[in-house]
C-alpha cells in the first residue's frame, strides 16, 4: 500500500504557542496551573499536560482565588476576564493570536454600532469567546439557509467575521450568500480563517483525488480536524477521523492501494507516526511526503511567561 502524508499538518503556531504556555507556567509557578476548558482540541495532549499539573475545569467558580489560570487558544469573552479578576486570578492568556484578530474585528465593528454576522459553529469554545466580545450586536449563522433567514433592523450598518477554523469552500458559499442578501455588508480587512485550516485543507483538496482512503488523526472535538474529513468526503472519497491508530477499523482498508494521510492543527505528529507504523504492521506500506506549502509562522509566548 502507498502511503501519501501530507504537509503541512499538525500543530499549528497557535496551539504550539498554547501548550508552551501551560509548559512554561507549570515550569515557572509549580502545579497546580487551572486551565479553562481544553488548552487545545485534543484529547492526548490534554491528558499529558494533566499528567504534567496542569487541571482543566469547565468554570472559573473551581478555580481556588489567587491561582495560576490559562485561558485556552479559542479565547473568551470580557466576562471572562472580569470573573477572574474578581477572584484575584493571575491569568496567562493563551488566545491565539489569528482568533485575538477576529475579537479585535468585532470591538471594532461594536463600536461603530454595526450589526456583526459571526459565521461559526454552535456552541464551539471560539465561537463562544468572540461572541463575548459584543453580545448584543452579534448574530451567529452556521449555514446558508440561516442566512436567507436573517433579519437585521439596519443592512446599511452590517458587517461580518468568522470562525478561524472553518471549511474555506462552506464558508465562501455563506459569505457569497450574506454578500447577495446584504450588498453593502462590510467585511474584515484580512480574511479570518487562519493560514494553518486554509493550509491543511487545500492540501487535502489536491491530494485526495489520488488516493483510495483519507485517514485525518484529530479529536472529533476539533473543528479543523473534522472539516479535513468533510472535504474529503465531498470530493466522493471515504474517510475517517481518528484520534490515534487504535481507531482504525482494518476493514477499512480493504482493496486500498494509495491512501492518504494527514492530521488537524492540534494534533502531535507522534500519532501520525504511530498510524503509519500500524498501517506497516497490517500490510508492507511505501511512504511518501507531500509538501504542498512551507509553514514558518511563530508566535511569542505572553509577557507572564516568557
Amino acid at each position: 500500500m502507498e502511503i501519501i502524508v501530507a504537509k503541512p499538518r499538525g500543530f499549528c503556531a497557535g496551539v504550539e504557542r498554547a501548550i508552551k504556555c501551560v509548559e512554561q507556567a507549570l515550569e515557572r509557578y509549580g502545579a497546580p496551573v487551572y486551565v479553562l476548558n481544553h488548552i487545545v482540541h485534543n484529547a492526548h495532549v490534554v491528558n499529558e499536560l494533566r499528567e504534567k499539573g496542569a487541571v482543566f475545569v469547565k468554570t472559573l467558580d473551581e478555580v481556588p482565588a489567587g491561582s495560576h489560570l490559562l485561558f485556552s487558544a479559542h479565547g473568551v469573552g470580557p466576562d471572562r476576564w472580569e470573573h477572574a479578576e474578581r477572584l484575584q486570578l493571575e491569568v496567562i492568556d493563551a488566545t491565539c493570536p489569528l482568533v485575538e484578530k477576529v475579537h479585535h474585528e468585532a470591538r471594532r465593528f461594536a463600536k461603530r454600532n454595526y450589526t456583526i454576522v459571526l459565521v461559526g459553529e454552535h456552541g464551539h469554545d471560539e465561537t463562544i469567546g468572540t461572541m463575548g466580545q459584543a453580545p448584543e450586536n452579534i448574530k451567529l449563522v452556521t449555514t446558508k439557509e440561516d442566512v436567507e433567514r436573517l433579519e437585521v433592523a439596519d443592512p446599511e450598518n452590517l458587517a461580518y467575521i468568522t470562525q478561524t477554523t472553518l471549511s474555506v469552500d462552506d464558508c465562501t458559499v455563506i459569505i457569497d450568500a450574506l454578500k447577495k442578501k446584504f450588498p453593502k455588508i462590510a467585511a474584515p480587512p484580512k480574511d479570518d480563517i487562519c493560514y494553518a485550516t486554509t493550509n491543511r485543507q487545500a492540501a487535502v483538496n489536491a491530494l485526495c483525488a489520488e488516493v483510495d482512503l483519507v485517514l485525518v488523526v484529530g479529536d472529533k472535538e476539533s473543528a479543523n480536524s473534522a472539516r479535513l474529513a468533510d472535504i474529503a468526503r465531498t470530493k466522493g472519497k471515504p474517510a475517517h477521523l481518528i484520534l490515534d491508530a487504535s481507531m482504525i477499523d482494518p476493514a477499512w482498508l480493504d482493496g486500498v492501494g494509495k491512501l492518504l494521510l494527514t492530521s488537524g492543527a492540534s494534533v502531535p505528529d507522534k500519532h501520525v507516526q504511530g498510524v503509519i507504523a500500524y498501517l506497516n504492521s497490517v500490510r508492507p506500506c511505501t511512504v511518501e511526503e507531500r509538501e504542498l506549502v512551507q509553514e514558518d509562522v511563530y508566535f511569542r509566548l505572553p509577557a507572564a511567561i516568557s
